[in-house]
This record gives C-alpha cells, sequence and structure tokens, in this order.
C-alpha cells in the first residue's frame, strides 16, 4: 500500500513520494509559521475605546463618521432613538476616523473615484469629481477583495513552489551525498587495488633482485673457491721449482723437468663487473609490465565505475522510422528494407533510419549498452528531443546529435564537426554509452575489450536527451543483424 502526505490544511504539498509503509507523520514548521504569522495580523486589531465615556472607558461598538466619535453600546443608544441622529453614517470602530472623513468637506467618504483612484465624499462629486467613474466604497471594496484573494492565492502557491523548491534542493543534495560517498567508496577500492598492484610488482621485483643477487654471490664464491685452488697449486709449484734451480744435480733437473712444467689447467675466467645483475633492461621490462597493468586496472576500474550509472533503455516505437521493425520488448530494432505504413506521429523520423529511446535525461550521469554484432553499418549515441525528424539534416553535435558509426563493415567515424576517422584495434561487437549531462561528456566505450572508441567533451547540453539509434539500410540482406540493448552485466 502507498501513503502520501498532506499538509495541516489539507491541502497536498505536490509530493509525489511514495512508501511502501506509513511513515510518522511530521508538521511542516515552514508553512506553519507561516500561517501562524498571517492569523496574527489579521487578528490583531487595536481596541477602540468610547470617546464619551468618562472615567472608565468602554469598548466602542460602533463610530460615527459625522460626529467623528465613537461610542459604547449605552452612549449609542442616541443614535438608535434620535430621528436627525439615526441618519448619521456609522461603521465599526475605528481609532483613525480622519481617514474615513473627507477633511475638504467634513464629510463621510462614501463613493471611490476609479478614474483618480481615491475615495471621495457627496459634495466632492458635484465639483472635482464630477463626471467621473464613481461607484461605492462598498463596491470597490468587494472587487478590491477579490484581487486580495487572488493575490492571497497567488501568495500560498508561491509559498508551495517555494517549499516544493526546498524540498527538491534537499532531494538534490542528498542524492548528491549519497552519490559522492558511493565515489567515494569506488574511489577508495579503485586506488587500493592499483597500490596493492604496485606494491605487488615491487615485491616482485624486490624478489628478482635478490634472486639474482644470491645467483650472483654463488657464482662468485666458486669462482673465488676455484681460484684459492688455483693459487695453491702454483705456489706448490713455485717451491719445488725454487729446490730445483738451486741443486747441483744437472741429471734430476732434466728428469723432473717435465713433470713440474706441464701445463696448469687454467679456465678462462670472466672480466670482473661492478654492473648489477638486475640490467636496466630488466627494471625498464618491470616498469613497462607494470604501466601495462596499471592501464587495464584503470580501464577495469573505470569501466565499473561507469557501469553504476546503468539505465533501463527502451525503445520509443512513435519515433521509429517507417522502414524499422522492434521487437515486442523493446530492446532491439532492425532494417528490412520494407516500408511500414504506420501511423503519422510528429515525434517520427521520415528521413533517415532513426529511433529514439523512451527514456529523457535532463541532467546526471546514464550509461547503456548495445550489441552491434554481425552489423556491417550502425550509428548510436543520444540526440537531443528537438532535432528535426521530418526534414534532412546533418548529424552533428551543432543540429543534437552526439554519435558513433559503422560503415562499409571497416570504417568507424565519429560525428564530429567535421567528421573524424577512428582507428580501431579491436572490432566492437558491444557498444557502451556513458554520458555524464552537467560535465557535458559522451563517451563511446568497447565492452569487450574495455576501450575508449571515442568521446565527446565540453559539450553544452541546455535540454533532454534521449538515446539515440540507427540499424542503418538493410543493404539486401548483408546489414539485416539487429541493434540489441543488453542488460548491463556488473560482475
Amino acid at each position: 500500500m502507498a501513503f502520501s502526505f498532506l499538509l495541516p490544511d489539507g491541502s497536498s504539498p505536490n509530493c509525489k513520494e511514495r512508501f511502501k509503509q506509513r511513515p510518522d507523520l511530521k508538521i511542516n514548521t515552514t508553512l506553519r509559521d507561516l500561517v501562524d504569522e498571517h492569523k496574527k495580523k489579521t487578528e490583531e486589531k487595536p481596541e477602540v475605546l468610547c470617546d464619551i465615556c468618562e472615567k472608565v472607558k468602554l469598548k466602542a461598538v460602533k463610530s460615527c463618521l459625522v460626529c467623528q466619535s465613537s461610542y459604547c453600546e449605552t452612549h449609542l443608544v442616541p443614535h438608535m432613538r434620535v430621528t436627525g441622529l439615526q441618519k448619521h453614517k456609522l461603521i465599526d470602530p475605528v481609532n483613525n476616523l480622519r481617514d474615513y472623513i473627507c477633511l475638504k468637506h467634513k464629510r463621510p467618504l462614501e463613493l471611490f473615484c476609479r478614474d483618480d483612484q481615491t475615495c471621495v465624499c457627496l459634495i466632492c462629486t458635484v465639483n472635482d469629481h464630477r463626471n467621473h467613474n464613481l461607484v461605492s466604497v462598498k463596491e470597490e471594496s468587494e472587487e478590491k477583495k477579490i484581487e486580495l484573494l487572488k493575490t492571497q492565492t497567488d501568495v500560498q502557491q508561491k509559498i508551495q513552489d517555494r517549499i516544493k523548491k526546498i524540498q527538491d534542493i534537499k532531494h538534490s543534495a542528498e542524492l548528491r551525498r549519497r552519490n559522492t560517498e558511493k565515489e567515494k567508496a569506488a574511489s577508495v577500492e579503485i586506488f587500493t587495488d592499483l597500490i596493492r598492484s604496485i606494491e605487488r610488482s615491487q615485491s616482485e621485483m624486490m624478489k628478482m633482485m635478490e634472486e639474482k643477487q644470491k645467483a650472483a654471490e654463488k657464482q662468485d664464491e666458486g669462482l673465488i673457491k676455484d681460484l684459492e685452488q688455483e693459487i695453491t697449486e702454483l705456489k706448490r709449484r713455485n717451491t719445488e721449482l725454487e729446490k730445483i734451480t738451486n741443486t747441483e744435480d744437472h741429471l734430476h733437473q732434466i728428469q723432473i723437468h717435465s713433470s713440474i712444467c706441464r701445463p696448469l689447467n687454467i679456465k678462462n675466467w670472466p672480466e670482473i663487473s661492478m654492473k648489477s645483475h638486475v640490467s636496466v633492461e630488466d627494471t625498464l621490462r618491470s616498469l613497462t609490465q607494470l604501466q601495462e597493468n596499471l592501464h587495464e586496472k584503470l580501464s577495469q576500474a573505470e569501466f565499473k565505475w561507469m557501469q553504476q550509472y546503468a539505465v533501463d533503455v527502451t525503445l520509443d516505437p512513435d519515433t521509429a522510422n517507417s522502414y524499422l521493425i522492434l521487437s515486442d520488448d523493446n530492446k532491439q530494432v532492425r532494417d528490412e528494407g520494407i516500408w511500414h505504413k504506420l501511423p503519422d506521429n510528429p515525434k517520427r523520423f521520415d528521413m533517415y533510419s532513426i529511433v529514439l529511446g523512451k527514456q529523457e535525461f535532463s541532467s546526471g550521469r546514464f550509461y547503456y549498452e548495445v550489441q552491434v554484432k554481425g552489423k556491417t553499418e550502425w550509428s548510436l549515441g543520444v540526440a537531443r528531443e528537438s532535432v528535426k525528424r521530418k526534414e534532412a539534416t546533418t548529424l552533428t553535435p551543432a543540429n543534437g546529435f552526439w554519435t558513433v558509426s559503422l560503415s562499409n563493415e571497416n570504417r568507424y567515424i565519429a560525428a564530429a564537426d567535421p567528421p573524424v576517422s577512428l582507428s580501431l584495434k579491436v572490432k566492437p561487437q558491444k557498444v557502451g554509452v556513458f554520458v555524464d549531462y552537467e560535465e557535458g561528456l559522451v563517451l563511446f566505450y568497447n565492452v569487450e575489450s574495455r576501450s575508449h572508441i571515442y568521446f565527446f567533451i565540453d559539450q553544452s547540453f541546455n535540454e533532454k536527451l534521449h538515446p539515440y539509434f540507427s540499424p542503418c539500410n538493410n543493404n539486401k540482406g548483408k546489414n539485416s543483424a539487429p541493434l540489441i540493448i543488453t542488460p548491463v552485466d556488473n560482475n
């Protein structure tokens, strides 16, 4: 069951919000204060006292414009009984009697001159206001009362409008706060993931450096051990040579010469280098890999961020060109190459194979995805609500279209002014369209490769936008595949 609110006076505050459960009712304090103040002003009338009472002044019940005095019930009796006084003009008691008397003729102001917009007495009508448009004060008062009531209604409506505006501002502020919190959480997740990736890459590089350093140290230790063994052998031979060269036994020298002077098996020792075993190439390779990983993660983070603004888009049959066929659920559109007789509609596109989304957007962000698989030509994007539909026009931002298209199977074009040819590494099978109304951004995304196709920036949106679709001409069956609005997969 849905519930709606009423103001204290029983009227509706034009609030369209609905609730599944009845919330606690609260008093609209702003409206209550305004009503109380208005009542206070209308009720606060100064008390008028009798001019005749001497000791204790009683409350006056009538004021006489002829006598220019106010009377309590007792002192008003003569005006009720005496024939001459009965002709006097009596009104509700007022303190400012002079405002009800013609200062020039000392007579009651009984008429209103519409030409001069002033109250006059009977004598004034004979001289200064002769032939003027005159009515009784009562008649003019009734008309003024009607005008005042109308003005009061207008004021009350303005109060309601401003109360609603306050509610709208508060609602927008709450939505903005929620979106900010959501984006802050997403940003924390993104940057945390990036920091972890950098730390992981740093750890892997440090580990690689340590492993190479240990391998180098082990190699150095082996070389040093071999060298020390060769030094020991060389020293032993040197000692034997010293003994032989000092002896006079020439025959013995000749006999042991061959054994002592046999060639020593000397290894080809590597040149000693102070360079790190982790080369500059290794570092650059690691940094390049890190950069690629970060770019991939940023693309994924950006894609995930855009997807949170996914909206459910359906096609509007009233806008579809007569050559187009829409599915029953208004999620697919194709061109069969056959003209269909459709009801005449000012919203329908007559010159091009175009259909718009039924949804309209005048603020915030939105995102949707369209499958283009199997098509040789297509065009997607957004369009202003006021675009021309019955005559030829160029599909440019100046004319209210922000689109990217495919033609001749592999020619991608952004319909800027002038058009921009796009070089895409991967042929899109599914295209995402993201719009930020306030920032003037329209971004096209390859959903499968998670890469940019094109984006319009610094655009000026000043009216409602609609999703735009064109499956283009059937081309004798070569381009018969439909454009399909697909659900956004947030996983």
